[in-house]
Protein backbone atom coordinates (compact mmCIF):
# COMPACT_ATOMS: atom_id res chain seq x y z
CA UNK A 1 0.00 0.00 0.00
CA UNK A 2 0.85 3.74 -0.59
CA UNK A 3 -0.07 7.14 -0.11
CA UNK A 4 0.15 8.92 -3.11
CA UNK A 5 -0.47 12.62 -2.79
CA UNK A 6 -1.01 15.13 -5.61
CA UNK A 7 -1.54 18.77 -4.91
CA UNK A 8 -0.57 22.54 -6.03
CA UNK A 9 -1.41 23.09 -8.43
CA UNK A 10 -17.61 40.26 -30.21
CA UNK A 11 -18.56 36.61 -31.30
CA UNK A 12 -17.12 37.37 -34.57
CA UNK A 13 -13.54 37.56 -32.85
CA UNK A 14 -14.34 34.79 -30.51
CA UNK A 15 -15.09 32.58 -33.85
CA UNK A 16 -11.54 34.08 -35.43
CA UNK A 17 -9.76 32.80 -32.37
CA UNK A 18 -11.14 29.16 -32.35
CA UNK A 19 -10.35 28.35 -36.30
CA UNK A 20 -6.77 29.65 -35.77
CA UNK A 21 -6.40 28.12 -32.21
CA UNK A 22 -8.05 24.88 -33.81
CA UNK A 23 -5.88 24.74 -36.60
CA UNK A 24 -2.38 25.71 -34.75
CA UNK A 25 -2.88 23.31 -32.16
CA UNK A 26 -4.94 19.90 -33.65
CA UNK A 27 -1.00 17.80 -34.29
CA UNK A 28 -0.16 18.47 -30.72
CA UNK A 29 -3.40 17.53 -29.81
CA UNK A 30 -3.68 14.08 -31.34
CA UNK A 31 -0.15 13.64 -30.21
CA UNK A 32 -1.11 14.36 -26.73
CA UNK A 33 -4.52 11.60 -26.85
CA UNK A 34 -2.44 8.87 -28.48
CA UNK A 35 0.33 9.32 -25.44
CA UNK A 36 -2.38 9.14 -22.74
CA UNK A 37 -1.36 6.77 -19.60
CA UNK A 38 -4.55 5.99 -17.32
CA UNK A 39 -3.79 5.05 -14.26
CA UNK A 40 -6.07 3.02 -11.81
CA UNK A 41 -7.24 3.55 -8.62
CA UNK A 42 -10.14 1.72 -8.12
CA UNK A 43 -12.91 -0.43 -9.92
CA UNK A 44 -14.72 2.24 -12.42
CA UNK A 45 -12.00 5.27 -11.47
CA UNK A 46 -8.80 6.35 -13.26
CA UNK A 47 -7.02 9.17 -13.97
CA UNK A 48 -4.38 10.99 -16.49
CA UNK A 49 -2.20 13.95 -16.10
CA UNK A 50 -0.76 15.35 -19.54
CA UNK A 51 0.74 18.28 -20.93
CA UNK A 52 -1.50 20.80 -22.43
CA UNK A 53 -0.99 21.30 -25.89
CA UNK A 54 0.12 25.20 -25.14
CA UNK A 55 2.46 26.12 -22.53
CA UNK A 56 0.47 28.08 -19.71
CA UNK A 57 2.09 31.59 -18.34
CA UNK A 58 1.84 29.99 -14.94
CA UNK A 59 3.21 26.88 -13.14
CA UNK A 60 3.47 23.13 -15.37
CA UNK A 61 0.42 23.38 -18.09
CA UNK A 62 -1.12 20.26 -16.99
CA UNK A 63 -4.40 19.12 -17.38
CA UNK A 64 -5.61 16.15 -14.75
CA UNK A 65 -8.45 14.22 -16.00
CA UNK A 66 -10.86 11.75 -13.70
CA UNK A 67 -12.36 9.05 -15.76
CA UNK A 68 -15.41 7.13 -13.66
CA UNK A 69 -17.74 4.99 -14.66
CA UNK A 70 -21.22 5.36 -13.35
CA UNK A 71 -21.61 1.71 -12.97
CA UNK A 72 -19.45 2.24 -9.89
CA UNK A 73 -20.93 4.77 -7.74
CA UNK A 74 -23.05 7.09 -6.69
CA UNK A 75 -23.44 10.67 -7.00
CA UNK A 76 -24.63 13.77 -5.06
CA UNK A 77 -24.80 17.09 -4.23
CA UNK A 78 -23.72 18.15 -0.87
CA UNK A 79 -24.74 21.88 0.09
CA UNK A 80 -23.77 24.41 2.99
CA UNK A 81 -27.69 25.27 2.88
CA UNK A 82 -28.61 22.04 4.00
CA UNK A 83 -26.23 21.49 6.17
CA UNK A 84 -25.64 24.09 9.35
CA UNK A 85 -24.94 26.68 6.42
CA UNK A 86 -21.19 25.42 6.77
CA UNK A 87 -19.01 26.16 3.61
CA UNK A 88 -16.32 23.61 4.11
CA UNK A 89 -12.99 23.02 2.02
CA UNK A 90 -13.24 19.62 -0.38
CA UNK A 91 -11.43 17.53 1.88
CA UNK A 92 -13.54 18.26 4.61
CA UNK A 93 -16.89 17.82 2.83
CA UNK A 94 -15.00 14.19 1.87
CA UNK A 95 -14.58 13.72 5.03
CA UNK A 96 -17.61 14.37 6.83
CA UNK A 97 -20.06 12.63 4.27
CA UNK A 98 -17.69 10.04 3.82
CA UNK A 99 -17.15 10.42 -0.16
CA UNK A 100 -14.25 9.13 -1.83
CA UNK A 101 -14.70 12.34 -4.91
CA UNK A 102 -15.52 16.35 -3.91
CA UNK A 103 -15.77 18.80 -6.49
CA UNK A 104 -17.39 22.31 -7.32
CA UNK A 105 -20.94 21.91 -7.94
CA UNK A 106 -20.62 24.89 -10.11
CA UNK A 107 -20.14 28.78 -9.24
CA UNK A 108 -21.89 30.26 -6.07
CA UNK A 109 -23.12 33.86 -5.51
CA UNK A 110 -20.16 36.11 -4.30
CA UNK A 111 -22.93 38.22 -1.98
CA UNK A 112 -23.70 35.19 0.21
CA UNK A 113 -21.28 32.52 -0.33
CA UNK A 114 -23.94 29.87 -0.60
CA UNK A 115 -26.46 29.88 -3.28
CA UNK A 116 -25.48 28.46 -6.27
CA UNK A 117 -25.52 30.31 -9.38
CA UNK A 118 -27.65 28.03 -11.20
CA UNK A 119 -30.63 25.75 -10.74
CA UNK A 120 -29.53 23.68 -7.57
CA UNK A 121 -32.08 21.43 -6.08
CA UNK A 122 -30.80 18.03 -3.78
CA UNK A 123 -34.30 15.90 -3.00
CA UNK A 124 -36.69 18.47 -1.31
CA UNK A 125 -33.90 21.02 -0.35
CA UNK A 126 -33.79 24.26 -3.04
CA UNK A 127 -30.66 26.14 -2.32
CA UNK A 128 -31.52 27.62 -5.79
CA UNK A 129 -34.81 27.31 -7.30
CA UNK A 130 -34.67 29.61 -10.04
CA UNK A 131 -33.24 27.83 -13.73
CA UNK A 132 -30.81 30.36 -15.25
CA UNK A 133 -31.08 30.72 -18.31
CA UNK A 134 -27.38 31.78 -19.20
CA UNK A 135 -26.83 28.27 -18.37
CA UNK A 136 -27.92 25.46 -20.63
CA UNK A 137 -26.32 21.97 -18.89
CA UNK A 138 -27.67 20.04 -16.25
CA UNK A 139 -26.49 17.51 -14.07
CA UNK A 140 -29.05 15.10 -12.96
CA UNK A 141 -28.14 12.75 -9.87
CA UNK A 142 -29.65 10.03 -7.32
CA UNK A 143 -32.10 8.31 -10.07
CA UNK A 144 -35.45 7.97 -8.27
CA UNK A 145 -35.10 4.39 -10.31
CA UNK A 146 -31.71 1.86 -10.41
CA UNK A 147 -32.40 1.31 -13.96
CA UNK A 148 -31.30 5.14 -14.47
CA UNK A 149 -27.44 5.86 -14.53
CA UNK A 150 -26.50 7.19 -11.67
CA UNK A 151 -25.53 10.47 -13.26
CA UNK A 152 -26.77 12.47 -16.72
CA UNK A 153 -24.95 15.21 -17.55
CA UNK A 154 -27.39 17.03 -20.66
CA UNK A 155 -27.11 20.18 -23.06
CA UNK A 156 -30.45 21.63 -22.08
CA UNK A 157 -31.35 22.78 -25.47
CA UNK A 158 -31.20 19.29 -26.82
CA UNK A 159 -33.18 17.24 -23.85
CA UNK A 160 -36.14 18.81 -21.88
CA UNK A 161 -34.64 19.12 -18.47
CA UNK A 162 -37.95 18.26 -17.10
CA UNK A 163 -37.34 15.01 -18.38
CA UNK A 164 -34.34 14.45 -16.14
CA UNK A 165 -36.57 16.89 -13.15
CA UNK A 166 -39.44 13.60 -12.85
CA UNK A 167 -36.15 10.96 -13.11
CA UNK A 168 -33.40 12.50 -10.61
CA UNK A 169 -33.84 13.56 -7.19
CA UNK A 170 -30.65 15.77 -7.90
CA UNK A 171 -30.30 18.50 -10.05
CA UNK A 172 -27.16 21.34 -10.97
CA UNK A 173 -27.04 23.99 -13.21
CA UNK A 174 -23.90 24.84 -15.09
CA UNK A 175 -22.49 26.91 -17.83
CA UNK A 176 -21.96 24.96 -21.17
CA UNK A 177 -18.81 24.20 -22.82
CA UNK A 178 -19.74 21.79 -25.71
CA UNK A 179 -23.13 20.80 -26.46
CA UNK A 180 -24.71 17.17 -26.85
CA UNK A 181 -23.55 16.64 -30.62
CA UNK A 182 -19.79 17.56 -29.17
CA UNK A 183 -19.67 20.72 -31.05
CA UNK A 184 -17.25 23.80 -29.36
CA UNK A 185 -19.41 26.96 -27.29
CA UNK A 186 -18.29 30.37 -28.38
CA UNK A 187 -17.17 31.19 -25.28
CA UNK A 188 -17.60 35.25 -25.17
CA UNK A 189 -18.91 35.70 -22.15
CA UNK A 190 -15.11 36.79 -20.52
CA UNK A 191 -12.83 36.09 -24.14
CA UNK A 192 -10.08 36.72 -22.65
CA UNK A 193 -10.29 35.45 -19.27
CA UNK A 194 -7.76 32.61 -18.31
CA UNK A 195 -7.64 31.27 -14.64
CA UNK A 196 -7.46 27.78 -12.96
CA UNK A 197 -10.09 25.78 -13.70
CA UNK A 198 -12.26 22.43 -13.04
CA UNK A 199 -14.98 21.09 -15.56
CA UNK A 200 -17.25 18.16 -15.90
CA UNK A 201 -18.03 16.05 -19.35
CA UNK A 202 -19.39 12.79 -20.34
CA UNK A 203 -18.65 11.27 -23.71
CA UNK A 204 -20.99 8.84 -26.31
CA UNK A 205 -20.70 6.02 -24.14
CA UNK A 206 -21.70 7.07 -20.78
CA UNK A 207 -18.51 8.05 -19.22
CA UNK A 208 -18.24 10.45 -16.45
CA UNK A 209 -14.85 12.84 -16.76
CA UNK A 210 -13.63 15.44 -14.27
CA UNK A 211 -10.76 17.62 -15.66
CA UNK A 212 -8.76 20.09 -12.95
CA UNK A 213 -5.79 22.79 -14.25
CA UNK A 214 -3.93 24.66 -12.13
CA UNK A 215 -2.25 26.45 -14.93
CA UNK A 216 -4.46 29.65 -15.93
CA UNK A 217 -6.28 28.98 -19.32
CA UNK A 218 -8.83 30.47 -21.11
CA UNK A 219 -12.13 28.63 -21.43
CA UNK A 220 -11.80 28.34 -25.10
CA UNK A 221 -8.32 26.95 -24.64
CA UNK A 222 -9.74 24.33 -22.05
CA UNK A 223 -12.59 23.51 -24.70
CA UNK A 224 -10.09 22.61 -27.64
CA UNK A 225 -7.80 20.93 -25.28
CA UNK A 226 -10.14 19.04 -23.94
CA UNK A 227 -11.56 17.86 -27.53
CA UNK A 228 -8.45 16.30 -28.53
CA UNK A 229 -7.77 14.83 -25.48
CA UNK A 230 -11.21 12.87 -24.59
CA UNK A 231 -12.07 11.26 -27.72
CA UNK A 232 -16.11 11.52 -28.50
CA UNK A 233 -16.41 13.51 -25.95
CA UNK A 234 -20.11 15.18 -25.28
CA UNK A 235 -21.80 17.46 -23.28
CA UNK A 236 -18.81 19.73 -21.19
CA UNK A 237 -19.91 21.79 -18.27
CA UNK A 238 -17.76 24.70 -16.49
CA UNK A 239 -17.49 24.30 -12.74
CA UNK A 240 -15.47 26.74 -11.08
CA UNK A 241 -12.49 28.78 -11.57
CA UNK A 242 -9.52 30.45 -9.84
CA UNK A 243 -9.02 29.60 -6.21
CA UNK A 244 -12.25 28.02 -5.09
CA UNK A 245 -11.77 25.31 -8.20
CA UNK A 246 -11.24 22.06 -6.26
CA UNK A 247 -10.89 18.68 -6.96
CA UNK A 248 -10.31 15.88 -4.24
CA UNK A 249 -9.98 12.13 -4.47
CA UNK A 250 -9.42 9.62 -2.05
CA UNK A 251 -9.26 6.15 -2.14
CA UNK A 252 -7.82 2.80 0.07
CA UNK A 253 -4.01 3.81 -0.98
CA UNK A 254 -4.37 7.21 -2.83
CA UNK A 255 -5.48 10.54 -1.87
CA UNK A 256 -5.29 13.18 -4.92
CA UNK A 257 -5.49 16.93 -3.84
CA UNK A 258 -6.32 19.64 -6.39
CA UNK A 259 -6.71 23.36 -5.70
CA UNK A 260 -6.96 26.34 -7.85
CA UNK A 261 -5.20 29.43 -7.89
CA UNK A 262 -5.22 32.50 -10.96
CA UNK A 263 -7.83 34.29 -11.97
CA UNK A 264 -7.02 37.27 -15.05
CA UNK A 265 -7.98 40.78 -13.21
CA UNK A 266 -9.09 39.73 -9.88
CA UNK A 267 -6.60 36.94 -8.57
CA UNK A 268 -3.43 36.76 -10.71
CA UNK A 269 -1.19 34.88 -9.11
CA UNK A 270 -0.46 31.45 -8.04
CA UNK A 271 0.14 31.54 -4.90
CA UNK A 272 -2.75 29.34 -3.26
CA UNK A 273 -1.64 26.67 -1.42
CA UNK A 274 -4.94 25.09 -0.08
CA UNK A 275 -8.68 24.42 -0.74
CA UNK A 276 -10.82 27.21 -0.20
CA UNK A 277 -14.42 27.22 1.57
CA UNK A 278 -16.87 26.09 -0.62
CA UNK A 279 -20.38 25.80 -0.20
CA UNK A 280 -21.99 23.46 -3.06
CA UNK A 281 -20.56 20.32 -3.85
CA UNK A 282 -20.81 17.39 -6.34
CA UNK A 283 -19.74 14.22 -3.97
CA UNK A 284 -19.13 10.89 -5.09
CA UNK A 285 -18.81 7.69 -3.19
CA UNK A 286 -18.27 3.81 -4.18
CA UNK A 287 -21.42 1.79 -4.38
CA UNK A 288 -21.99 -1.30 -1.95
CA UNK A 289 -21.41 -4.56 -3.34
CA UNK A 290 -23.85 -6.66 -1.22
Amino acid sequence: MFKYLISKKSKILSLIFICYFFNSTVSSQTNSADHQVWHLLQKGLSYCEIDAPVKSILNDSRIFILKTDPLYFNFGLYTASEHHRENRPADLWAKDFHLNVVLNAGMFNMGNHTTGKGYLKNYSHFNNPRLNKKYNVMIAMNPKLLTDTAIVISDMTCRDWNLLRSRYNSLCQGMRMIDGGGTPFIWDKRPGQSCSMVVGATDKNGNVFFAFTRSPYTHQQIISFLLGLIPGLRTTVYLEGGPEASLYIQTADTIIAKFGSYVSKTYPNDNNDHFWKIPNVIGIRTKKVN
